[in-house]
């Protein structure tokens, strides 16, 4: 009797990490389109952003990054009703999904901060510590949200993707100087997820 308990047990440990591990390739495969979504996207407004801030010299057009969630949200809702996707929502997609939602409001919250403090403390000191910190910090926070995620879902096209994505934008800032040309490094990030995306959807096609 004991060693069929034990064995119910150890059957039932193996039925669990089967359907995590299950769960994790359905979450993998279907997150393909979406980081081509939001890799296109981000590409599209990177290079938007950086064309006006550039002809015009201000830099007051990186405004227009607010208008992103608004866009890529309603989309991202859309595709998933239009699948109709009735995967019930497990342990391993609200982790996901916390990782991303966590990425969104602290992105959001760190440009907001900048947008309000330059407006309330306007002097040129200001302008320049704000215009050099908040890209490289906001690329850093994708590329370790993408990172953490491949590690969640145990991908690692997803991780080395956050960190070509993170380190490589920070090479591109770092070169770029500060500027409208800083705006590259989010068009080297959506190439990346948009990449990423493509990947994961060949291999899980």
């Amino acid at each position: 009797m004991e060693q069929n308990k034990e064995m119910t047990a150890q059957q039932s440990l193996n039925l669990i990490s089967e359907t995590m591990n299950n769960s994790r390739k359905e979450i993998v495969r279907n997150s393909g389109k979406y980081f081509v979504l939001w890799g296109v996207l981000l590409t599209v407004f990177s290079l938007l952003v950086y064309f006006l801030w550039k002809t015009t010299g201000k830099p007051a057009w990186n405004n227009l990054w607010f208008v992103l969630p608004l866009i890529g949200y309603p989309l991202s809702r859309w595709t998933k009703n239009k699948e109709k996707d009735s995967r019930a929502e497990n342990f391993i997609s609200r982790i996901n999904g916390g990782i991303w939602g966590t990425f969104g409001v602290f992105a959001c919250s760190v440009a907001l901060f900048s947008v309000l403090y330059s407006q309330f403390f306007d002097s040129p000191l200001t302008t320049i510590v704000l215009g050099v910190t908040l890209s490289p910090q906001i690329v850093l926070l994708f590329g370790m949200a993408e990172t953490i995620s491949g590690i969640t879902l145990k991908n690692w096209t997803i991780k080395i993707a956050g960190w070509i994505t993170g380190i490589g934008g920070l090479a591109i800032f770092y070169i770029a100087q500060v500027g409208a040309e800083q705006m590259l490094i989010f068009t080297f990030a959506g190439i990346v997820l948009t990449a990423t995306g493509l990947i994961v959807k060949h291999q899980y096609k």
